[in-house]
């Protein structure tokens, strides 16, 4: 059987825009789209591109609740309705600018993860599929927060649940935030294992993520916790991640692999602190490509996330495309995209790489060995508590 993949776009996923001096600007997906199709991956035999569709407000009432989604619609229609005080809901000025149109906006890129899972367990022939603008992952039950309104992530997981009571799902998160909306919203279900990577709360958007944080009642154990240290290198996350992620996958053995695939982590991104490059998220990748084949059915969701580099965004996102295809992309950028970039992007670093490495997160390990000794140190002790916790607590269940 022919595996195919799934994109799930629309150019209407610009429309979830909180303004042009926020840092999630949807910029990020329409420069995506357009490497994406310079590189002729959208023409690819195997991938096939799909429109999502709007959730219905009851799809996303199994995650949110009823006063919060209204809200949200009211504020949607009239940003400067009186009669609501939008800061109870972590709605207004800061993070989550109200902005009209955002409940259609938010209910868009939930409707496209739902059709991401849709498409991933009833389809014969798509064993994956990637929706770029979804993995809004801090959105809690009433209330935004982080740059999310709706948590599609969660809405899609639930909608899973509708599909086979009883589905087993592991959710693994990249961003350099940790996944704490899903983490609370499923920290009492057996049946949803969180794994997240990220950097630590002690320095970091939303301060949580600790290791003792390990799920509740009949979900103990269920949660899984890696906060890193800042500037941690390509080479100490790829360790960690091959070793711990394949292990805790076959252990769990899931119906379906749903990853958040955030790419903040970068050195150079305005909003945290780490030390990887673009480079290791072809690593990344290829290792979840494998453990969905593996461990979880052959099934693999993807959604984006974080990213506040426009640069950076579109060419982490089109290594990952390129990989679930199987595709070897090289090392260079189609000068019509530079150019492109050069136009929207003045305020950045031009790149000309498709992939950079992280020499720079490497170099300052070098002229620093006690804290190289220290961070190596401590992925060593995050290692062990896969070994020696998470891993034993899984198999027990």
């Amino acid at each position: 059987m022919v595996e195919k993949v799934a994109l799930i776009y629309t150019d209407k996923y610009q429309n979830y825009n909180f303004g042009p001096r926020h840092p999630l600007r949807p910029l990020r997906l329409k420069l995506t789209y357009s490497l994406m199709e310079k590189l002729n991956l959208l023409n690819h035999n195997l991938l096939e591109t799909i429109e999502p569709r709007m959730a219905a407000k009851e799809e996303i009432e199994r995650v949110h609740s009823t006063e919060y989604i209204d809200v949200v619609s009211k504020l949607s229609e009239n940003p400067l309705d009186r009669e609501i005080q939008p800061y109870i809901y972590g709605l207004g000025p800061g993070d989550n600018p109200i902005f009209k149109g955002m409940y259609g906006a938010s209910a868009l890129v939930c409707g496209a993860s739902i059709t991401a899972a849709n498409l991933v367990w009833k389809e014969n022939d798509i064993q994956i599929a990637f929706n770029p603008a979804g993995g809004l992952h801090h959105a809690l039950r009433d209330k935004a927060s982080g740059f999310c309104i709706f948590n599609d992530i969660a809405v899609a997981i639930q909608h899973l649940k509708t599909l086979k009571k009883d589905v087993k799902i592991a959710y693994l998160d990249i961003d350099c935030h940790h996944g704490d909306g899903v983490q609370w919203l499923f920290y009492d279900d057996p049946n949803v294992l969180t794994i997240s990577f990220h950097e630590s709360g002690k320095f970091l958007f939303p301060g949580t993520g600790n290791t003792n944080e390990v799920g509740e009642g009949r979900g103990k154990g269920y949660a899984i916790n890696f906060p890193l240290l800042p500037g941690t290198s390509n080479k100490m996350f790829l360790k960690l991640f091959r070793y711990c992620i394949p292990r805790l996958l076959e252990a769990f053995a899931p119906d379906v692999l749903f990853t958040q695939l955030g790419v903040d982590m970068h050195f150079n991104d305005p909003l945290t602190q780490m030390g990887l490059s673009i480079s290791v998220y072809r690593d990344v990748a290829q290792t979840m490509r494998t453990t969905a084949r593996d461990y979880c059915q052959n099934r693999w969701i993807a959604v984006g996330g974080g990213g506040y580099l426009m640069t950076v965004v579109p060419r982490a996102w089109t290594i990952f495309l390129s990989r679930m295809l199987g595709v070897e992309l090289k090392n260079q950028l189609p000068q019509s995209w530079i150019d492109e970039v050069k136009e929207l992007v003045p305020y950045e670093e031009t790149p000309y790489l498709l992939w950079d490495r992280n020499d720079k997160a490497e170099l300052q390990l070098l002229s620093h060995p006690e804290i190289a000794k220290k961070m190596i140190d401590y992925n060593k002790e995050l290692r062990m508590l896969c070994e020696e916790k998470y891993l034993p607590e899984l198999m027990r269940k």
